[in-house]
């Protein structure tokens, strides 16, 4: 695959506006698909054995009719209320006509002129702070199509493959598409609002409860369609839309290339073809798929085995009722009430510990104990054991653990080795300091006895402490740490020294 030439960004900003569209699907986590009873594996969120949870009518065997399952409709319902849509007072499905291998049926049960939510708007806030409002076009349910794998050939694409494989485990797997509509003013900072918006429904989405999100396994995918304008020109530019981008930096990099290699092929006098793309994680480029189908194309026409569903007002008030507070202005509200920096918050928001620091709180620790504590050991001795740091420690044992600090049971060292007991499973903080013996030594006796054979092995120090060299008492502090193996208070211990120094 030659490298196509691609235009300096800061000239392709120049001479063309960037306008993007984003598709966001969304898995939804029902027990069961979207038209039949069959167990939904994005409910279950592990791996199956290929083609074991399917069943007849996610086939479109003979003989089977689609039942719309009640659970992905008021999920649905409650996605588009939070993204500030209208619902519908009558919504219908359609089906949407093309032949591919992994689509059984040879068609998709989708949503076309009466989605379930329409006109949105989602607020998006950048790394700085800016805000973006992207205006919502529609959110329609639909059902997921069963997953190709191809065998040989180049990144695993059909083009070279010698075989491919379908796993038909996804297929009727409840979604809902959100799309925007054309995004305009990101200006320089448009692949940054992409990757921010796409953040920011995942956040919204996982506020829910509905789905488990997880970008890693296709929770929740991305179609970008990005297209330039000439600067001054009102019409839009032919766009292209890069396919099932799985990531936040994959979606940034992906937009940005996509306007550096549509610009330097129209500033070449070339046109852009309207298309579908592949992104290639490893090369950072995109490339050619197919042509890009319009509606017409589908040949949509109405779902003849299902009936319109029709939302009444009481359900939708009590879904709006139960909706949780944005995600955007709880990070908001909690940056605010713990004081946090920029840098600190986003620290805990990009290491996705911003519930778990949040209900270390709720539990009584401060919010620096916390962010210091899931920031620091907890997320070391997660990254050794390629764990979340929600998996090895919970928010009570956090916040038990700061306790024990606070009160002078233990010092920082002995914390440490408290959670190492901890995360082994020998019960609570609490429970480990006393069977490890891990208290703090706070009866002065032994820790005099302690200082004053410190200080009789190291006269030299005892000297220097009193001709007012104060900072040499941390060679003592030194000794009697490590006689009382680590479970003594440096600040009782350096007061007793300087009073023993003076005594002596």
């Amino acid at each position: 695959m030659a490298k196509p030439e691609l235009m300096d960004y800061d000239k392709a900003l120049e001479l063309y506006e960037p306008v993007i569209g984003l598709e966001v699907h969304v898995e939804l986590a029902t027990k069961t698909k979207m038209f039949s009873p069959t167990p939904n594996p994005a409910y279950e969120n592990n791996d199956k054995d290929a083609n074991t949870w399917v069943g007849p009518v996610d086939l479109g065997l003979p003989g089977t009719l689609p039942v719309v399952n009640e659970q992905a409709v008021h999920y649905s319902i409650s996605l588009g209320l939070a993204l500030g849509c209208e619902i519908a007072e009558t919504t219908t499905f359609a089906r949407k006509n093309y032949f591919y291998p992994d689509n059984p049926k040879n068609y998709q049960i989708s949503q076309y002129d009466d989605p379930i939510a329409y006109d949105g708007k989602v607020e998006v806030e950048l790394q700085d702070g800016t805000v973006f409002f992207v205006d919502i076009e529609r959110a329609h349910m639909e059902e997921d199509a069963g997953k190709l794998t191809h065998v040989g050939g180049n990144a695993s694409r059909i083009h070279g493959a010698s075989s491919s494989l379908v796993d038909y485990n996804r297929a009727g797997v409840p979604l809902v598409e959100i799309v925007t509509k054309p995004i305009f003013g990101g200006e320089d900072r448009t692949p940054e609002l992409a990757a921010q918006y796409v953040s920011t429904i995942r956040d919204i989405v996982r506020s829910l409860g509905i789905s488990r999100a997880q970008m890693e396994r296709g929770n929740l995918r991305c179609d970008a369609n990005v297209s330039l304008r000439p600067r001054g020109a009102e019409k839009l530019g032919t766009r292209t839309e890069t396919k099932n981008v799985n990531s936040f930096r994959s979606i940034e990099r992906a937009v940005r290339y996509e306007i550096q290699r549509q610009a330097a092929i129209l500033a070449g006098g070339g046109s852009i073809q309207q298309e579908t793309r592949h992104w290639h994680e490893d090369t950072g480029r995109t490339s050619s798929g197919r042509p890009k189908s319009d509606a017409d194309d589908y040949r949509y026409f109405p779902e003849p085995d299902l009936m319109p569903i029709q939302p009444s007002a009481e359900l939708v008030q009590e879904l709006r009722d139960a909706l949780p507070e944005q995600p955007v202005l709880r990070r908001r509200r909690f940056k605010q009430d713990w004081g946090f920096g920029d840098q600190e918050f986003q620290d805990i928001v990009n290491g996705g510990l911003l519930d778990a620091v949040a209900e270390t709180v709720a539990a009584g620790a401060t919010a620096a104990g916390a962010r210091k504590w899931w920031l620091g050991e907890v997320s070391r001795i997660a990254n050794e054991r390629g764990n979340h740091p929600t998996e090895v420690a919970t928010p009570e044992q956090i916040a038990q653990l700061e306790e024990l600090i606070a009160d002078g049971t233990v010092n920082d060292k002995l914390a440490r080795q408290v959670l190492e007991g901890v995360i082994a499973g020998e019960g609570s903080p609490r429970e480990v300091v006393e069977s490890r013996g891990l208290a703090v030594v706070s009866d002065d006796g032994a820790l005099i006895a302690a200082i004053d054979e410190a200080l009789a092995a190291q006269p030299d120090v005892l000297a220097k402490i009193k001709d007012g060299k104060v900072q040499a008492a941390g060679a003592i502090i030194g000794a009697v740490m490590k006689a009382m193996g680590g479970q003594a208070d440096a600040k009782r211990v350096r007061e007793l020294i300087l009073e023993r120094a003076a005594s002596n």
